[in-house]
């Protein structure tokens, strides 16, 4: 049986829905597709790195065109979800340079944003029957 157009309109609803989730709460999108160990895993361990990253005090970058490797660092960070929207409006991730662990904060930062995107791609691809 062909599915028609309006199922696979529905399903690509879905899929994005699912994908939009999946960004904005880590883990999340796995949680829903029925992957409940990945989903935790990556619930804890992104939510974590992002806190340490915090913790670290290292920066969450503004888009500055001017400066294209600072754009780059800021779309990895919002990589994370919401909770890059909730550290940036309570004021956390202003960074200190002179801190020891500056670097090490904003290596934190960038990868759970960037880990947590390869997680979505990933949820996209269950959604989608590829895996």
């Amino acid at each position: 049986m062909r599915a028609t157009t309006a199922d696979r309109e529905q399903s690509a609803t879905y899929t994005y829905l699912i994908c939009a989730l999946a960004w904005a709460i880590p883990g999340a999108g796995h949680l829903l597709l029925g992957r409940r160990q990945k989903g935790l895993t990556f619930l804890i361990a992104l939510t974590l790195m992002f806190a340490f990253g915090l913790w670290l005090e290292g920066r969450l970058f503004p888009i500055e065109s001017t400066e294209p490797l600072v754009v780059l660092a800021a779309l990895a960070d919002v990589g994370i979800g919401l909770s890059f929207f909730i550290a940036r409006a309570t004021g956390a991730g202003a960074g200190h340079v002179v801190a020891l662990t500056y670097e090490y904060g904003n290596a934190f930062l960038i990868v759970a944003g960037l880990m947590n995107m390869l997680a979505v791609l990933d949820v996209f691809d269950i959604a989608q029957g590829r895996k």
